[in-house]
């Protein structure tokens, strides 16, 4: 055990069944906490909950539903009593098409996962406070495309520009009542989040090698983020709310219009062509 920092301690993990939410559920349990492993696998979810070092229960949900939202939140009530930390990290990525291929039915895909179900985590967890009379901790998981643009990704990169939104309204609403909302936003972390899309460009394929191009020179781990999320839920960040820290190796900081940046270095020639068409530049 790392420290006994979350002893006594209930937490929630969204997509905790692998990826980001599994190491986050582990290093949570591995400084105290029981936590309820929520994910829309339930064998999985239950798989991590099992594996745990603290008593800590499984939940089927899909976030994007209100009632499964309230009821994972009624699971934990019941079998805990009461709710301490929440981390809202499920989402999902979807379509890697141009601007003018995507459709009205992927764009509504990722906003519900990514933003409604976000909305909806909050939302019960402020209620739940409130039932309980006191004061909680919130991260969510928000990303390197939350503060960033790119062409590719347009409905993940919109969805996570909208969880900064939300991450900065609840800590507005939230501070007077003793309650802190932050998010987590990760660069590069090969997971299973990206699995179906290992041959795309820009998908898991080339994670490793588009990570070399940041300050730290490689890819980060999802233990890694679990630990910037479990200073955010803990007391060692009390004066920390309305932030999105990132954990990304320095890829957000770089200039990349400057020679140490990257400038002139690569040819965009061949980005171009892919996104717009071979003879894209003479046909202006």
């Amino acid at each position: 055990m790392i420290s006994d920092r979350f002893a006594g301690k209930i937490a929630i993990v969204t997509g905790a069944g692998g990826g980001l939410g599994r190491a986050s559920a582990e290093r949570l349990a591995s400084e105290g906490a029981q936590v309820v492993v929520v994910d829309i696998d339930g064998e999985k979810a239950s798989a991590v909950a099992a594996s745990l070092p603290t008593a800590s229960i499984a939940v089927k949900a899909d976030i994007s539903e209100e009632d499964q939202v309230d009821a994972y939140m009624a699971a934990a009530v019941a079998r805990f009593g009461r709710v301490d930390l929440y981390h809202l990290n499920a989402g999902i990525f979807g379509t890697f098409d141009a601007l003018p291929d995507i459709s009205v039915a992927d764009f509504d895909r990722v906003m519900n996962v990514n933003v409604r179900g976000q909305f909806l985590g909050l939302r019960a967890a402020f209620r739940q406070f409130r039932t309980q009379g006191g004061s909680g901790t919130i991260v969510v998981t928000a990303s390197i495309a939350s503060l960033t643009g790119s062409a590719d990704l347009l409905p993940y990169q919109t969805s996570k520009h909208a969880v900064v939104g939300l991450v900065h309204g609840a800590a507005v609403y939230g501070g007077p009542l003793g309650i802190r909302v932050n998010g987590v936003a990760p660069g590069i972390v090969p997971t299973e989040l990206f699995a179906s899309a290992a041959t795309a460009t820009g998908g898991k394929n080339d994670m490793e090698k588009r990570a070399s191009t940041t300050p730290l020179r490689r890819a980060g781990t999802a233990d890694e983020i679990a630990g910037v999320a479990a200073f955010l839920l803990s007391d060692d960040s009390a004066y920390v709310t309305g932030q999105i820290v990132s954990a990304d190796g320095g890829a957000t900081i770089v200039n990349t219009v400057r020679p140490a940046g990257g400038a002139g270095a690569w040819d965009p020639t061949g980005i171009d062509e892919a996104l717009y068409g071979k003879n894209w530049n003479t046909e202006k």
